[in-house]
């Protein structure tokens, strides 16, 4: 629900979701025109048809478990890299970057820097930057941190550099 979408507009809508789907099988019993329904609001309504999917295979082929492996997670509808990285790594517990936009931004400036953040293709140099970052047994705290760092601290416009924590190896400050 966070895709795209900021928190206070998410949360009001996600207490409803969780009550009137509390599990996958209430959400995989649901007609996914009840599903689309709740969710209009927050925009992106490919999402929740993708979601209803998930709980429907789920069910059908994992009997209502999420699996816990990147290669099944990401052969369910609609979830790529990121989103199996996220489910790993936050309901799992598993050592996996996810690398969202803020944490993708807060690599770049860091680690990259200014110049080479233009000549960047692709994105597996950064997973494999995120991934080597990874604290064994830690990778929870450590997703969350570096991408509320990046929402709060390492902003799109105006980042808060000259007080950052990490400016002293940053390769982007003081230019930035």
């Amino acid at each position: 629900m966070l895709q795209q979408t900021q928190v206070d507009r998410v949360i009001p809508k996600y207490r409803e979701f969780l009550r009137r789907y509390p599990t996958l099988r209430a959400l995989a019993a649901a007609e996914v025109e009840q599903v689309r329904a709740l969710w209009y609001p927050l925009g992106y309504n490919v999402r929740p048809v993708r979601l209803h999917a998930i709980a429907r295979e789920t069910m059908a082929r994992y009997r209502g478990r999420l699996p816990d492996s990147a290669d099944a997670l990401r052969a369910l509808p609609g979830i790529g890299r990121y989103t199996a990285g996220a489910v790993l790594s936050f309901a799992f517990g598993r050592d996996v970057a996810v690398l969202d936009t803020n944490v993708r931004r807060v690599l770049t400036r860091v680690f990259l820097g200014p110049r080479r953040t233009a000549r960047l293709r692709g994105e597996r140099r950064l997973w494999d930057l995120a991934e080597t970052l990874v604290p064994a047994g830690r990778a929870y705290d450590f997703n969350q941190a570096l991408m509320d760092f990046g929402a709060t601290w390492c902003t799109p416009r105006r980042p808060r550099c000259p007080a950052c924590p990490m400016r002293g190896f940053c390769a982007t400050y003081p230019a930035a």
